[in-house]
């Protein structure tokens, strides 16, 4: 049986959510998405997020939960920059990618924050970086992990606006007109590789708030609450 390493995961999130809970976010989402003057509950739920679970290949650590934005001159390693895109599923696909990989090999945890805090919408009042934030290992897991030389790709299969935020949107289509926030559900898979061979793949699913102003390029406003409808 091959060492299982720590590894960085978004597949559990929210899965330990009872189904009345799942269905009481599910209309929340619905209700900010449908009243724009809403939007800002979703940056200032970020606190409450839960942590992501365990990856198949690999137990998942303690990620933090508010992390402040390190200095850009960190530089981003091995994370991409963000792309030129105005559609808010294909930002979102681009976007869940992004967050999937990682290359502890030649990328510091700062210059991983770094590059993700690039992606993210300079608007504070819908930006959430706690939940994105979040998503990375402690300073001393990601230690763990460069020290096994962990690394991850990934690939998406496909990206969806959940039933709640389409219901939403058709009821009342100009609500979106304020902030301009979509949810967009990312289907894919990780593969993640350390030392002497050792590696694994797992389906991922993340659902994600993204803004995408007219004539501006998208970026990301914070990881949503798991709806998938």
């Amino acid at each position: 049986m091959r060492k299982r390493s720590p590894s960085l995961s978004l597949s559990s999130y929210g899965s330990g959510w009872s189904a009345n809970r799942r269905i009481t976010i599910a209309a929340a989402v619905a209700v900010l998405l449908a009243v724009a003057g809403v939007v800002a509950l979703l940056t200032g739920s970020g606190n409450s997020h839960q942590a992501p679970g365990t990856a198949a290949p690999a137990p998942t650590g303690s990620p933090s939960s508010s992390e402040a934005a390190p200095k850009p001159a960190s530089g981003s390693g091995s994370v991409p920059e963000p792309p030129q895109i105005s559609e808010p599923v294909a930002y979102a696909k681009a976007a869940a990618q992004m967050l999937w990989s990682y290359d502890t090999r030649g990328t510091s945890r700062d210059q991983q924050l770094a590059g993700m805090r690039a992606w993210m919408t300079t608007e504070p009042k819908y930006a959430d970086w706690a939940s994105v934030s979040g998503q990375v290992p402690d300073p001393v897991l990601w230690s763990r992990m460069a020290d096994q030389d962990q690394h991850a790709t990934a690939s998406v299969t496909e990206g969806h606006y959940p039933g709640a935020f389409k219901q939403a949107l058709a009821e009342d289509p100009s609500a979106i007109t304020e902030a301009y926030i979509y949810v967009v559900t990312v289907n894919g898979t990780q593969h993640i590789a350390w030392k002497q061979r050792g590696g694994g793949a797992e389906e991922r699913a993340v659902t994600l708030a993204v803004q995408c102003r007219p004539s501006h390029d998208c970026t990301l406003a914070a990881i949503a609450p798991s709806v998938t409808q």
